[in-house]
């Protein structure tokens, strides 16, 4: 005899319903058919994932290859870059260098041309037009310098003879003189007309004439003597001497 528990039974009320059970099935049907589909889509894509990602990382360490390369080939070319930049900035040091130097020799050559020589310093006009243009580049500045010091070089070198338009006194007209510049430190003009002679020099104030009165012989004698046209013999004449350790130059005869 087979003994059956209450909580066993089950009666016809209580089982599910057929159209119940139908649905069930047939959603957990559909879920699985999704759940396979979601499953195999994901199977495939992570195969081409994997794909994708392996060939990203082979082009990677291509292009890590390249990039070695390139910056060991491209290494010399930085040295000489950086070499070239280093002198490039010295190069500029020096040239800003040399132009405070050429513009402070200018200014100087500038302030020295009232002592110079007047037919010296109408000689450099073009020269002193050009060095007083700001705008002078340091090539020019510096060309023009030399072209003046070297003027002055030659000129100081030499006893020249001229016929200069000259005004020897302050106020008075200018007028034919025949002038023996003895280089830069002075020179000897003379009116053979009316038969005066001066002596020219630089001084604080610029080149000035003082009158030699009593030596108008003296200078006629030079003149023609640098003109070859008499002996050449001592000529005693004034000079002006300066000494270092004086504030006006003196006059000796």
């Amino acid at each position: 005899m087979v003994t059956v528990c209450p909580t066993e039974r089950t009666s016809a009320a209580e089982a599910p319903a057929p159209q119940t059970l139908e649905q069930t099935t047939t959603e957990w049907v559909k879920t699985r058919s999704e759940s396979v589909r979601l499953d195999t889509e994901w199977r495939n894509t992570r195969q081409l994932l994997e794909a994708t990602v392996a060939g990203l990382k082979e082009r990677a360490e291509t292009l890590e290859a390249k990039r070695d390369f390139a910056v060991a080939s491209s290494a010399k070319d930085r040295t000489e870059i950086a070499e070239l930049e280093k002198l490039d900035r010295l190069a500029a040091e020096t040239l800003l260098r040399t132009d405070a130097r050429a513009r402070a020799l200018s200014e100087r050559l500038l302030t020295l041309r009232k002592s110079l020589p007047p037919r010296l310093s109408s000689a450099l006009e073009l020269s002193y037009r050009s060095l007083a243009a700001p705008e002078v580049a340091v090539a020019e500045r510096m060309k023009l310098n030399l072209t003046i010091l070297n003027r002055c070089t030659q000129f100081n070198r030499t006893v020249s003879y001229e016929e200069n338009v000259i005004a020897v006194d302050a106020g008075a007209p200018a007028h034919m003189l025949e002038v023996l510049y003895w280089g830069l430190s002075h020179a000897y003009a003379l009116d053979r007309q009316a038969d005066k002679a001066w002596l020219g020099s630089p001084g604080p104030d610029g080149w000035h004439w003082q009158a030699l009165p009593t030596a108008v012989a003296e200078v006629k004698q030079m003149i023609a003597i640098q003109r070859d046209e008499g002996d050449p013999a001592f000529v005693r004449v004034p000079a002006q001497v300066f000494h270092t350790n004086a504030a006006r130059p003196t006059t000796s005869p």
